[in-house]
């Protein structure tokens, strides 16, 4: 049965997903030689086994596919996309580890290198974000009773040492995941949803799921990436952990990172596979152009890439600070129209930010300094003085959107009820230094690790906690360090900032079973008998509005626990970029970020560049262009009404 898609945005599915890179033309990551495999479907599996002729009797076996429509293709990539040129990016970590999976792989970078280098069953629609457009699954089955799931893999996928990717993958990818010596327990939890897969074929595989849950499909196609089994079959989690810490498996994707690319510590340079079997697909024809991704590293200081940025070392970046934005964006080549300056509006979810307080150590493993941390915590002044309005207070895990609860306490700056809280825990007397004392004499004074760049929004906030007779302070520490104290619950207090999803994932967040192990963002240590409860339901109701229900309840009992200080959100991205790119009319995608739209459709334009070259050289100016970019909220005005 083949789908066509009516643009509305019904089952919407959470962007967990992210971005991967990896394979090419240039020497193997490993010793196993290349192996010459035909074209097409192994003549030896039958066409009801998934071989050549299924797609004729695909229906009648009760499998369906996708086709994309003429209007939809735009938004997989623009026709008049080139496929050529380098990306320059500085980030301000090199990752722990550069594998897919496992403990420490949970950075945007790591997730950015396995979107762009391997590839799921399915993938997510850019419109609906629905898991329906072929990757290495043509087609696929669903039982009535949403517990059992088929796909059949596209005989012409390969891995990028040319053997045949084949059902075999699938269920050694699940083995490896399962593998609780892969030290990231969150997979567990997500994959032990389902029994082991079954290889029916070389190209059928199915798996059943051991209890109902609506995103049973979406975990299973379009978040599990696929790794060759020939690879990982026979090693077990911890050998997978120290083998692959900064060497890649064979790719299946539009990328490559060879071992000659990785400088660690330094940067990495992602190579565009000339050779990947999916490059002419109609969703894959316009999209992933640049032929080299060089990632650069310089660590926590933001000013210095910004500095680099404006010499061309980076070719576009990110701000992520207000008076930057504000003052500092308006240099030369902003002004003559050399670098454009967008604010880009889309539907990505804000996520969260602010301070974690970590429940299980003294003193927030007290509700009450909890809440008066967050009532010294002036966010509308930092936002007036250093942040010129430019932001909303955050009062929700899903500010902004249909899941926030209505009714979460707006909890603003009042030192009053802060002073009354610290009183009633017993912080009444002070030391000769001014800081508060406990009843055991024990001055309250804790320590928060953060990247040198980050004081300016740190040191306000002390400010205000230190006028009221708490000392917070400030150790200067790189993200990796800081990132792996955060998953060893070594920390106190951190400062955060997540990514969210546009189908919420709570359980990956508050789940009990979570809080008193390592490597989990359960970071604070939260346990609730009522939202495990309401979790289970969660998973198994398929009515959305239900689901909205159930996830405000859990928002509402998290609030009133309180591990998390909210900060401030903003609703679009501030982008600056070297004027030698060409991107979609929308600029990025609907629900995802600026770096993985850029990655995955933007391309080089070289009479962009050859324009941009003859205008710095003979000082004159280009077209300067919208400030604000709108594509999506126009969108969503004209179709989602």
């Amino acid at each position: 049965m083949t789908k066509n898609l009516s643009i509305c945005i019904t089952c919407i599915l959470f962007l967990l997903l992210s971005v991967n890179c990896g394979g090419g033309e240039k020497k193997q990551t490993e010793t196993i030689s290349n192996v010459k495999t035909s074209q097409g479907a192994d003549p030896s599996v039958s066409a009801e086994l998934g071989g050549a002729g299924f797609e004729k009797i695909a229906e009648s076996l009760g499998y369906e596919t996708y086709v994309i429509s003429e209007d939809e293709l735009i938004y997989f990539g623009d026709p008049r996309a080139k496929k050529g040129g380098k990306l320059k990016h500085i980030t301000s970590r090199f990752p722990a580890t550069l594998r897919m999976e496992g403990q420490n792989s949970n950075y945007v970078e790591n997730s950015e290198i396995q979107y762009l280098c391997y590839e799921t069953l399915l993938e997510t629609h850019p419109l609906t974000a629905e898991p329906v457009i072929p990757r290495l699954a043509t087609h696929w089955k669903v039982s009535d009773d949403n517990m059992q799931f088929w796909y059949r893999i596209n005989p012409a996928a390969r891995w990028s040492d040319g053997r045949r990717v084949t059902a075999e993958d699938v269920v050694a990818t699940w083995d490896l995941l399962m593998d609780e010596t892969i030290l990231f327990p969150s997979l567990q939890i997500t994959y032990g949803k389902f029994e082991r897969p079954v290889a029916e074929s070389k190209y059928i595989v199915s798996v059943k799921a051991k209890n109902k849950n609506f995103r049973n499909f979406l975990y299973f196609s379009a978040s599990m990436y696929i790794m060759p089994s020939h690879y990982i079959k026979d090693i077990d989690g911890s050998e997978y952990l120290e083998k692959y810490q900064f060497k890649m498996l064979p790719f299946s994707g539009a990328y490559a990172l060879y071992e000659d690319d990785i400088a660690v510590q330094e940067s990495y340079t992602l190579t565009r596979r000339k050779d990947w079997w999916a490059k002419d697909t109609p969703q894959n024809r316009y999209r992933f152009n640049f032929d080299k991704i060089y990632c650069s590293v310089v660590k926590n200081n933001i000013p210095l890439t910004f500095e680099k940025f404006k010499k061309q070392e980076a070719d576009f970046f990110e701000v992520s600070q207000a008076r930057v934005w504000t003052e500092d964006c308006d240099f030369e080549s902003v002004q003559k129209g050399w670098v454009k300056k967008h604010r880009i509006f889309s539907e990505r979810p804000a996520g969260t930010s602010g301070y974690d307080l970590n429940m299980r150590k003294w003193p927030f493993d007290d509700k009450r300094v909890r809440y008066a941390f967050g009532y010294l915590y002036d966010r509308e002044k930092m936002n007036r003085e250093m942040y010129y309005n430019e932001y909303d207070m955050m009062h929700s895990f899903y500010h902004g959107s249909v899941y926030e609860n209505p009714d979460n306490p707006k909890l603003l700056y009042n030192p009053d009820k802060a002073v009354q809280l610290l009183k009633d825990a017993g912080y009444t007397e002070k030391n000769e230094e001014g800081i508060l004392l406990s009843k055991d004499g024990k001055p309250l004074i804790f320590e928060i690790a953060i990247q040198k760049g980050h004081d300016y929004m740190v040191t306000p906030v002390q400010q205000m906690l230190r006028d009221y007779g708490i000392d917070m302070q400030i150790k200067f520490m790189d993200g990796n360090t800081i990132w792996k104290n955060v998953m060893d619950r070594n920390f106190t207090i951190h400062m955060h900032a997540m990514t969210g999803g546009v189908i919420p994932n709570p359980e990956s967040w508050f789940k009990s079973e979570l809080a008193d192990q390592n490597d989990n963002i359960n970071f604070w240590g939260f346990k609730n008998d009522r939202v495990d409860e309401i979790l289970k339901e969660y998973d198994v109701t398929f009515n959305r509005e239900r689901r909205i229900e159930i996830v405000r309840e859990i928002d509402g009992i998290v609030n009133d626990v309180h591990p998390l200080c909210f900060g401030i959100a903003r609703n679009y991205r501030r982008l600056l970029f070297w004027d030698k790119f060409g991107y979609p009319e929308y600029m990025v995608s609907r629900y995802g970020g600026n770096y993985a739209s850029i990655y995955d459709l933007w391309w080089y334009d070289p009479a962009k560049e050859e324009k941009l070259n003859e205008g710095m050289t003979n000082n004159t100016s280009l077209p300067v262009g919208e400030l604000d970019q709108r594509y999506w909220p126009d969108y969503l005005k004209e179709h989602d009404k």
